[in-house]
Parts: C-alpha cells; sequence; structure tokens
C-alpha cells in the first residue's frame, strides 16, 4: 500500500475503504503538525488540530474528487481547521516559534558562529511575527512546507500567480521587517 498516491488512497477512503485513512495519517502527520506549530507556536494545541483536519478529511470523504493536488485539498482542510480554531477560542497570537526551520540554515561549527544563527533565527521569529496570519501562512506553505504555488493557490482560493505575487509581496515586507530590526 506504502506505493499508492495520496490521491489513491484518498479515494479508496471515500469509497469505504476507512483504513486507507491511517496510511494518509502517517505520510503527513509531520508535515500538518510542522504547519500548525509555525502557524502557533503551541505542540499540544497543534497535535490535536493535526487530528481535527484527519477527523474533517473523514467527515468531508464525498467532496473529494480526485482531481488536482491532494496535499492542497488537505492543506485547505488544515487552513480551515486553523481559522475554526482561532475564531472559536480567540487566543491571543503566539510567540512565532521558528525553530522547527533552523535546519534551513547550514551547521557551523564554531559557537560564535552558533549563537549568531540562534540569533538570527529568534530575529526572524519576531520578523515573522509581525507579519499578518496570511503573509506568515503563504510563507509557511511556500517556503517551509515547499508546497508548490498551483498547491499554494489551491489552498489559498487563487490563481497560481496570485499566490506567486502574495509570496513575493510578504517575503519583500518580511526582508524589510527583518532588516528594519537590524537597525539599533
Amino acid at each position: 500500500m506504502q506505493q499508492l498516491s495520496d490521491n489513491s488512497l484518498m479515494l479508496k477512503v471515500k469509497s469505504g475503504e476507512l483504513d486507507k485513512l491511517g496510511l494518509l495519517y502517517e505520510r503527513h502527520k509531520k508535515r500538518l503538525f510542522g504547519f500548525f506549530y509555525n502557524m502557533n507556536s503551541d505542540a499540544m494545541t497543534s497535535e490535536d488540530l493535526v487530528q481535527n483536519v484527519f477527523v474533517r478529511m473523514m467527515k468531508y470523504k464525498h467532496s473529494y474528487s480526485g482531481e488536482g493536488s491532494f496535499l492542497a485539498w488537505m492543506f485547505s482542510m488544515a487552513r480551515n481547521v486553523n481559522n475554526d480554531y482561532h475564531n472559536k477560542n480567540k487566543k491571543s497570537r503566539n510567540q512565532y516559534e521558528l525553530s522547527t526551520v533552523e535546519y534551513k540554515l547550514e551547521a557551523t561549527e564554531t559557537i560564535e558562529n552558533t549563537m549568531d544563527q540562534k540569533d538570527a533565527i529568534a530575529q526572524l521569529n519576531r520578523a515573522m511575527q509581525n507579519l499578518s496570519t496570511d503573509k506568515r501562512e503563504v510563507l509557511i506553505l511556500s517556503k517551509f512546507k515547499e508546497m508548490r504555488f498551483s498547491e499554494i493557490g489551491q489552498v489559498l482560493g487563487c490563481s497560481e500567480n496570485t499566490a506567486k505575487v502574495k509570496a513575493h509581496r510578504a517575503l519583500k515586507e518580511l526582508k524589510t521587517v527583518f532588516n528594519q530590526m537590524q537597525i539599533p
């Protein structure tokens, strides 16, 4: 079963083979957790939201057509689960934590460079926190979850080109905010 595509597995779930949802869960739980953690900075909440996505996938399995990207369909649900959670709980924005993307920075051998990297991550963390939720979301999907713009467009309900423009503008604003934080 491991060689079946996500689309094939979800179509099997749709047709009544509910056990196939477990395979999808195993394939995508870390990716979804990372998305929620990057959005919320709360591990326990992120775990709950991952579960909620799969509950929702089960509930709305009839809406899955098999056309297009499974990832886009799944992240659309994840986005809705995240929005519903925040609308329901009206939580204040938590400190945004990017330690899950620390691997993106090159590892160095000196303590000074390591400390510089941690400072840069903390500063990036603060800069991301200053962005709107929409801009943070498009950056997380494009840069940290490495989704294609066609999939991001499906998630956001816009065209591929609009998703590219949104990501470009968000990155530009992040750069501006980050650079302003550099000025003492």
